[in-house]
């Protein structure tokens, strides 16, 4: 065990910069790279990681402190080496000392066998979804970033999901910016692995940096303003960022900059009125309300946006332009963003595909007993088997019975699908979700119903990947417990069908000799008249309804 002092590495050119965070306190155990305190220039804050692993024994700073590279920040008891200290040369004597730089390539061999190599960053699987666009870059040139940890956030016409590091190590460069379209195998950036770290440097051989004393990228999350231009050729394509540009990023916190994106606030827009122009929470309300307020003020005028939806394009009237203030008061707010982009997504559809709706009901009383049973016997297993789960059971085995619902218009051409992805509509705080089960045909209900209840969570989390909404080749849209009795739900293409159901009722059937009390379930099943006509749109309803009176049925 040893006491050392752990210190403010190389920040770049920052000087004197304050602290405006302590994340950790005396009797904690740290780990190397852990972040011990935030600190904010008059450009952006970064965190301050540890050179060391132990127990803080003392802190040295505090809150608004001015600190600079080379700043004792803590002493910590420590019974491991510095992970970016150079590894002592095999003959030194005290190898608990720092050992100074090797002098030849052949001792910088010895002490670094493994030096990590530049990676490329490459958009993984995103699915079905083609040119999305960049509407959110979360990290910056010389941050250190975790394996899985989130570069970038896409959105499109669907939903906005985030895109995951494949490495951990120190961002050397980035070729995205806001507003690009990226699809799969794209390059994001080139990244420096973790072992780049521990590696000694060579005199003969310049540091990334160009500084050979400077310390590894990994040990210092340095700010992007900060950075020299690298000559390396992996940034060698990527155009040098202006000092211009670089002093028009937002003088914000971390959690400022967290609840503006939450909130959907250009922070570039926000005027800051904190010391050195620092945006807080007061200004983004102050923005918003400006915002809002210019939207009411402007309502009474209509938009240029409205022209592409008042109809002209179809021959049509103009929408009518209200100003809806002057008949009582009145409240605007802004679509969300999901909305929006399933609007856009509706109204094609709707347009575009001949919609017909077949109204039907099933009798599932004895389905419905049997549910219940089943989540009684498997009530320890934390399963709970949802009567959408044997719909979805009940569809795969109609769409077997009838392969037009399982195909798609393709030009002149009919592609018939030999897979069996059913997608389900979530409902979220953020909107409308289609979470899908893949291969439901070689799936049991329970195996189902665990999937359907993690996919729900995930989508009211937002955390669904774009694989787990993509590839549906037919899709239930439930009502649930809510309420209804029949709608008219629209396709998703280019799926060719949908199936929409409501809450279920007991009602009075005529079994031929008196009525009895029955469990219906109202069925809407609409269905793209290019493709499939009125009769098998009613035998299919009527398979279905069968199957869901005697699921024995699935096994014939």
């Amino acid at each position: 065990m040893s006491i050392v002092e752990v210190k403010v590495p190389d920040i770049g050119d920052f000087e004197s910069v304050s602290v405006i965070e302590l994340m950790v306190k005396v009797g904690d155990t740290i780990k190397v790279d852990q972040s011990l305190i935030t600190v904010e220039s008059d450009k952006a804050s970064m965190e301050i990681p540890s050179s060391h692993a132990g127990v803080i024994k003392e802190l040295k700073v505090k809150l608004g402190d001015k600190v600079k590279e080379g700043v004792v920040l803590a002493m910590v008891e420590s019974s491991e080496a510095s992970a970016s200290a150079p590894s002592a040369a095999p003959a030194a004597p005290a190898p608990s000392a720092p050992a100074p730089v090797a002098a030849s390539s052949n001792a910088a061999a010895t002490s670094a066998p493994a030096a990590a190599s530049s990676l490329e960053l490459l958009v993984p699987d995103i699915g079905d979804f083609k040119d999305v666009a960049v509407i959110e870059v979360m990290v910056k040139v010389g941050d250190s970033v975790k394996a899985e940890q989130s570069l970038i956030t896409v959105e499109s016409d669907k939903a906005s999901m985030e895109i995951p590091s494949s490495h951990a190590g120190v961002i050397e460069s980035l070729r995205v910016k806001v507003g690009d379209k990226v699809n799969r195998g794209d390059l994001l950036g080139m990244i420096k692995g973790v072992a780049q770290a521990s590696a000694p440097v060579s005199a003969g051989a310049p540091a990334p940096s160009a500084v050979a004393s400077a310390p590894a990228p990994s040990t210092a999350p340095v700010s992007q303003a900060s950075l020299p231009v690298q000559p390396s050729s992996a940034s060698a394509h990527q155009p040098a960022q202006s000092a211009s540009s670089l002093a028009k990023v937002p003088h914000a916190s971390p959690s400022i900059r967290k609840l503006a994106r939450e909130f959907g606030i250009p922070l570039e827009r926000v005027t800051g009125t904190g010391p050195k122009g620092r945006i807080g929470v007061e200004d983004l309300h102050t923005y918003s309300k400006s915002v809002m307020s210019a939207q009411a003020n402007a309502s009474h005028a209509g938009s240029s946006s409205q022209g592409a939806d008042s109809g002209a394009a179809l021959g049509l009237l103009p929408w009518p332009k209200v100003d809806f203030a002057k008949f009582g008061e009145v409240e605007r707010k802004a679509l969300g963003r999901i909305k929006k982009i399933s609007g856009a997504n509706l109204h094609r559809n709707w347009v575009m595909i001949p919609h017909v709706t077949n109204h039907d009901d099933a009798d599932i009383t004895e389905l419905e007993a049997f549910r219940v049973q089943t989540n009684k016997e498997n009530e320890k297993a934390g399963v709970k088997v949802t009567m959408l789960a044997f719909l979805i059971k009940a569809c795969v085995s109609a769409l077997k019975a009838f392969p037009e619902f399982n195909s798609s218009l393709d030009g002149e051409e009919l592609v018939y699908k030999k897979y069996f992805h059913i997608g389900f509509a979530a409902d979220t705080p953020n909107g409308l979700m289609v979470p899908v089960i893949k291969d439901a045909d070689q799936k049991g209900i329970l195996q189902i119903s665990k999937e359907m209840g993690e996919l729900a969570k995930k989508a009211r989390e937002g955390k669904l990947s774009p694989a787990e909404m993509t590839g549906a080749c037919f899709t239930i849209s439930s009502l649930g417990g809510i309420g209804g009795r029949y709608f008219t739900p629209i396709i998703n293409a280019p799926e060719v069908a949908i199936l929409g159901v409501c809450k279920s009722q007991t009602e009075p059937v005529w079994d031929g000799k008196q009525f009895v009390p029955r469990l219906m379930l109202p069925l809407s099943l609409s269905w793209d008249h290019r493709v499939i006509d009125g009769a098998m749109a009613a035998r299919f309803n009527a398979h279905l309804a069968a199957i869901l009176a005697d699921f024995r049925r699935v096994l014939l």
